[in-house]
């Protein structure tokens, strides 16, 4: 007979409590866990408190103050003008024969070379009508002596003196004193006519250069008459224009001593190319745009046409060139960089303690590059070039230390992307 299965009760009982001592324990953990976060929240975050570093003087450049001669450097640009042009014109009228042959605009004419010829016809016929009327005139003269020496004898027979005027008109003095008079005066009309017939040969009054032939040959012409265009080409000017206070530095030429040296140069030149020049004089007026005071600079053989100067570049009328004026050096005279003159004409002088120090200063020129100061520092001193954002008297600053610029000079030659 089959007996029933039985079933392990024991067992089974002894597995239930197993599992509620296990969850027992997990609930006691996660409450402990949460005890722990409310205790962690519930407490202030605690910051160890420490002293700000101090901030680091701003670093700066200086430059030591060192006087010696100094002058500025003046530039200007200007217009190239003729010194001596001239424009012939007729003096006689008549027609244009001819030009000397080879008379072009740019060839150079020798002073008293013939230019040009005008019909001499009716003049050669003026000045043969003036020589006989000279010879006309100058025989009644000779007859009028011999009357006056028939007179003479004549009044001496008489053997009685007359008042002085009776016996003027007893001589004829007055029929003598005409007919010199026409003498005189057909002496004058010959001259006059020879001269009108040399003048009807244009010669060139100086050496120069044909800027232009102003009339074509055969044209009648007026005494007047423009015929050529003549530019002296010995020396050009170049009017040139300058600030006021410029001119203390410079020095115009005199009857005894000469001007300024002036160096010219132009972009048309070749690279590395210049002229020389002479300050000649200042003019009167001021230039009317800019009120700046006007010079006038010479430069001989301007063309290059001597031995001297060939090869030269040439200068052209109405060309602008650049001016480089050398100026007349002043003694103990301090050149500081332009960014070193403050609003005022103050400049910030570093001290022995490494602080700022402001300082006036006498300045004697100033331009985009350098400052040239007469009064207000003493050699030796140290004056700041560095812009400051917000510079105070007294305020620290320190300048770079040669391990500083070594620093900076390996930082700035790491190639991009390399590691720190």
């Amino acid at each position: 007979m089959n007996r029933p299965p039985s079933y392990p009760v024991a067992r089974f009982h002894r597995q239930r409590g197993r599992l509620g001592l296990g969850a027992l324990l997990a609930l006691l953990v996660l409450a402990g866990g949460m005890v722990l976060s409310w205790w962690l929240l519930s407490q202030p975050p605690r910051v160890e408190r420490r002293p700000a570093p101090a901030n680091a003087p701003p670093l700066i450049d200086a430059v030591t103050v060192t006087p010696h001669a100094a002058a500025p450097a003046l530039h200007g640009f200007g217009r190239v003008v003729a010194e001596r042009e001239a424009r012939l014109a007729s003096r006689v009228a008549g027609r244009l024969e001819a030009f000397t042959p080879g008379l072009l605009p740019g060839r150079m004419v020798e002073a008293d070379a013939p230019l040009a010829r005008l019909d001499d016809t009716d003049l050669a016929l003026t000045l043969r009508e003036a020589e006989a009327t000279l010879v006309q005139a100058e025989a009644a003269l000779a007859m009028e002596r011999g009357e006056q020496q028939r007179a003479q004898a004549e009044y001496q027979s008489f053997g009685r003196d007359l008042p002085a005027e009776r016996r003027a008109l007893v001589l004829r003095e007055p029929q003598l004193r005409s007919a010199q008079a026409e003498v005189e005066r057909s002496l004058t009309g010959r001259d006059r006519a020879r001269l009108d017939l040399e003048r009807a040969t244009l010669t060139a009054p100086w050496r120069g250069m044909v800027q232009a032939r102003l009339l074509g040959e055969g044209s009648e012409v007026s005494s007047g008459t423009e015929l050529i265009h003549l530019v002296d080409v010995s020396r050009f000017w170049v009017q040139a224009a300058l600030p006021g206070e410029a001119l203390a530095w410079l020095e115009p030429a005199t009857d005894d001593t000469p001007g300024s040296v002036v160096m010219l140069s132009s972009r048309s030149w070749p690279a590395d190319s210049e002229r020389r020049g002479e300050l000649l004089s200042v003019l009167p007026a001021l230039e009317e745009n800019g009120l700046q005071a006007q010079l006038l600079v010479a430069v001989e053989d301007p063309l290059a046409l001597t031995e001297e100067n060939r090869g030269a570049p040439a200068l052209r009328l109405g060309d602008v060139v650049r001016l480089d004026f050398q100026a007349r050096e002043r003694d103990n005279l301090i050149a500081l960089p332009a960014a070193a003159l403050r609003p005022g004409d103050e400049v910030w002088v570093l001290d022995e303690e490494q602080r700022l120090r402001r300082r006036s200063v006498v300045v004697l020129h100033r331009d985009d590059h350098r400052v040239l100061v007469a009064e207000g520092l003493t050699e030796g001193e140290r004056v700041i070039t560095s812009p400051l954002g917000q510079p105070g008297e007294g305020m620290l600053l320190r300048t770079a230390s040669p391990s500083d610029k070594r620093a900076i000079d390996e930082t700035d030659q790491e190639p991009i992307g390399a590691s720190r």
